[in-house]
């Protein structure tokens, strides 16, 4: 953090983790970045200084945009946010749609403008969208027309509708020159579920976005400009950052954007437009391998898996329907994107893989000392990006420790190198892919009145991998009833994000608990299916 920041507005400078709670970085292995860089400059102009300004970069239903296009719109639209909003380098903009052009237009448009991008899952409540808003400050949102009834009750100053964004910025110039931001300041604030069920909002410099593109892509991608990429997972996931826009816009490649990907949706849109890579989450895979034969996918060659565990047999399913072996890999917000991975005849069906070049990844006891092969214990990694939260100096502390990122997953590691998932090692649940807070949960489910006592967990589950359980004491017993979980599920969805709802709710007299009254989870839990 020498190097001289362009951001005029420092809250969110000003609230990284101090030196000690930092996590070491690595870069004897990555890539070499000039000390000043803009991700936004260096993907959109760089593109045309590459000469691929006629080559399509994403399509959208009928519709689709070149890379001088890309670049011409998110110009326009940076020089009106900066005239006539007084966007500074540093502001936080909140972005909340579906994966569409206007929404990488909005994109590129708050980077070059040296703003920080806070991008929201679509299907985020008002009460998780006001939380991210004051957390970050955030004063600007620019928002897909369908969204805005739940953001507009977030405390944001200033909603621009991203459907009018063309219109309004069409008599601003073209010539817009990105900001010329340092590389180690803030690009994006990611923020992701959290154990206490209060979000915690991740912070990536401008060189972690091109460090990610730079290391996967091409060791375990290996994507040409020919490629077509295409997959499920928001871009505002950092999952579906990388897959959709990072990697494809590294080589001068096109993505194909599913606004609404459900699995007839996408496989549709792969045979479309010949879609050559597909990223999605293992629920979506085994959806897919169900109706994959009704659609001509010959012109797959690549699949990516993350998000959640690939068990082996949905890997041996989807390579059975379509002759194609899933690349799983294992990432986090917290470090942006995959660190472990495998491709190629390097796979081991039920492995994660091996770590990353650029990444060192061990399995470590409570103290971080490794353990020897063959023994379960905590995933630690670090590498050329980590963990920075924003102004949360307790979960910092949690999650890096003498500079290791502690993942919160329990792996194995063979003799070989692979990794293997055991289990969580806290009280996230992955479910469908999706990283959900069981206590953001419980205080949901609290606030029922029916409700006197709660504990959520997840349970093994054959077509999503685990979903969310709810054990539940009610204030008066006799109202245990088919008619009752059915009102406490839709509480809980018309409050947070209903991809969080119980699918599963028990009721018990009590819930174990400890002599000091401390919620005894793990006694709840049922062990995980065997593949």
């Amino acid at each position: 953090m020498s190097e001289r920041t362009a951001h005029v507005d420092t809250f969110a400078r000003d609230r990284l983790p101090p030196p000690e709670l930092a996590p070491d970085l690595d870069w004897s292995s990555s890539p070499v970045y000039p000390a000043r860089l803009n991700a936004a400059t260096e993907l959109l102009d760089g593109a045309l200084r590459r000469g691929w300004g006629d080559r399509v970069a994403f399509r959208e239903g009928e519709g689709a945009v070149t890379y001088a296009e890309l670049l011409t719109r998110a110009s326009r639209v940076a020089s009106m946010l900066v005239n006539e909003h007084g966007l500074v380098p540093g502001g936080r903009v909140l972005l909340r749609a579906p994966n569409t052009i206007g929404l990488v237009v909005a994109w590129f448009a708050v980077l070059k403008a040296g703003g920080i991008v806070v991008a929201t899952m679509p299907m985020l409540r008002a009460r998780e969208l006001t939380y991210i808003v004051e957390k970050a400050k955030v004063s600007l949102a620019l928002c897909d027309e369908a969204l805005e009834e739940e953001l507009a009750h977030a405390g944001c100053r200033t909603v621009l509708r991203l459907g009018e964004l063309e219109a309004r910025s069409a008599s601003a110039s073209p010539e817009f020159s990105g900001v010329d931001t340092a590389a180690d300041d803030i690009a994006l604030i990611a923020f992701t579920s959290g154990t206490t069920g209060l979000a915690k909002g991740a912070m990536h410099f401008h060189r972690d976005l091109l460090v990610v593109a730079d290391l996967f892509s091409p060791e375990i991608l290996k994507p040409t400009m020919d490629d077509v990429f295409c997959g499920s997972p928001p871009i505002a996931f950092t999952f579906g950052l990388g897959a959709l826009l990072l990697f494809p816009m590294r080589v001068g490649a096109s993505t194909v954007l599913v606004a609404k990907p459900t699995p007839d949706a996408l496989l549709c849109a792969i045979a479309r437009d010949k879609a050559t890579i597909v990223f999605t989450a293992p629920t979506m895979f085994r959806a897919l391998c169900e109706i994959v034969a009704k659609y001509d996918l010959r012109s797959l060659t690549k699949a990516v898996s993350a998000g959640e565990t690939l068990p082996a047999v949905t890997y041996e399913a989807w390579r059975k329907a379509t002759g194609i072996r899933i690349i799983d890999g294992l990432g986090s917000t917290e470090m942006l994107h995959i660190v472990v991975a495998c491709a190629g005849d390097d796979i081991r069906p039920g492995a994660t893989g091996k770590a990353l070049r650029g990444y060192e990844v061990r399995v470590v006891d409570d103290e971080l000392r490794t353990v020897p092969p063959g023994t379960v214990g905590r995933l630690a990694v670090r590498g050329p990006t980590g963990c920075r939260y924003l102004d949360d100096p307790a979960r910092q502390r949690q999650y890096v420790q003498d500079g290791w990122n502690l993942t919160g997953d329990a792996y194995m590691m063979d003799a070989d190198g692979y990794f293997w998932f055991q289990a969580r090692a806290d009280d996230m649940i992955v479910s469908a892919g999706y990283n959900i807070s069981g206590p953001e949960v419980e205080a949901v489910l609290l606030e029922h009145p029916k409700v006197k006592e709660c504990a959520v967990v997840s349970a093994p589950d054959e077509a999503r991998g685990f979903i969310v359980k709810a054990f539940v004491v009610l204030r008066d017993p006799t109202h245990a009833s088919d008619a009752t979980t059915k009102e406490l599920q839709e509480h809980v969805k018309a409050t947070i994000a209903p991809y969080k709802y119980p699918r599963a709710i028990a009721y018990v007299d009590a819930l174990p608990k400890t002599e000091n009254g401390k919620m005894q989870r793990y006694k709840l839990r049922a062990p995980p299916p065997a593949d």
